[in-house]
């Protein structure tokens, strides 16, 4: 490994120009490189911040332009499209000076890695879609809705399941990434499988979350559409897709979904999991992805 290349991978907060833009990175760990893409759009890079993984991969995580310490695009909050994102990828692997790298994607993340995979797989050695799905849409919406209202009917008896439906329902009505924050961790009990039986373990990661609002729409405000069902089946890439069985939002039906699409593809299901993995289950998150990085070339 040369110098730049050590130094820009050295433990710590790094900055680097890419794409014209400042984008920040979070480097913990030793081992092979892996490339961390977080959810919302907008949530805070620690959302998935997993030190199990460190144990044995060096984790690059990534804040995506337009969150936390990443500088914002000129049309902020309109723009930030799964083509921009993935060239804010490529160019912080040029800064790395890394020609292929594990890509992990973790729910948008995962919408966006996918895409990063299927356009520039000699960019990825390997891929894991991480509460993903191959599709955004009317047909998605009614599955999430549909698991919620399983959730609730699992969770009537709690004291605060009113407001975190309440808090979910609010989400797509606010702009203010004050009012975005306190909405998300409102809902957080709804991401995980058993949030209020382990609400002690849990209160601490609820409240250091931080969303920016970032839209899903492109720079001249039309909706990104995603679906990825016909350029799926061409993906080369090795793929490891990890679902929760409780997840509400991208849900096990996704998941069967990709890996029924995916040629490469083996699939992890969590089965005392949400949304939130990697916090519920993390031994069992991590050795998925040790069991799959380590079939990978070096």
């Amino acid at each position: 490994m040369h110098d730049t290349t050590a130094a820009a991978l050295s433990p710590g907060t790094h900055d680097a120009t890419v794409d014209g833009l400042t984008l920040r990175y979070h480097v913990h760990g030793s081992g092979p490189v892996c490339l961390a893409v977080p959810g919302g759009p907008g949530v805070v890079w620690e959302s998935l911040r997993a030190p199990a993984l460190e144990e044995f991969l060096t984790m690059v995580y990534v804040e995506p332009p337009g969150t936390g310490g990443s500088q914002r695009l000129p049309s902020h909050p309109l723009g930030y499209t799964r083509p921009r994102h993935t060239r804010s990828l490529l160019g912080l692997l040029d800064h790395l000076g890394l020609p292929r790298v594990l890509l992990l994607g973790h729910s948008h993340g995962g919408f966006v890695a996918q895409y990063a995979a299927l356009h520039h797989p000699d960019r990825v050695s390997g891929l894991v879609l991480y509460e993903s799905a191959p599709l955004t849409g009317p047909a998605h919406m009614a599955e999430a809705a549909e698991r919620v209202g399983d959730f609730a009917r699992r969770n009537e008896d709690r004291p605060g399941l009113p407001a975190a439906l309440a808090a979910l329902q609010s989400v797509g009505t606010l702009t203010d990434d004050e009012e975005i924050t306190a909405a998300l961790r409102a809902l957080l009990p709804i991401y995980f499988a058993h949030y209020w039986d382990r609400e002690d373990e849990f209160r601490a990661f609820r409240s250091t979350l931080t969303c920016t609002y970032i839209s899903t729409a492109d720079e001249h405000g039309h909706p990104e559409t995603i679906d990825d069902r016909t350029t799926l089946p061409s993906l080369t890439v090795p793929t490891l897709i990890i679902v929760g069985r409780h997840d509400v939002i991208c849900g096990p039906r996704w998941a069967h979904a990709l890996h029924t699409l995916i040629p490469t593809s083996h699939l992890t299901v969590l089965e005392d999991s949400g949304h939130l993995g990697h916090v519920e289950q993390p031994k069992e998150f991590a050795q998925a992805v040790r069991t799959f990085a380590e079939t990978l070339p070096r």
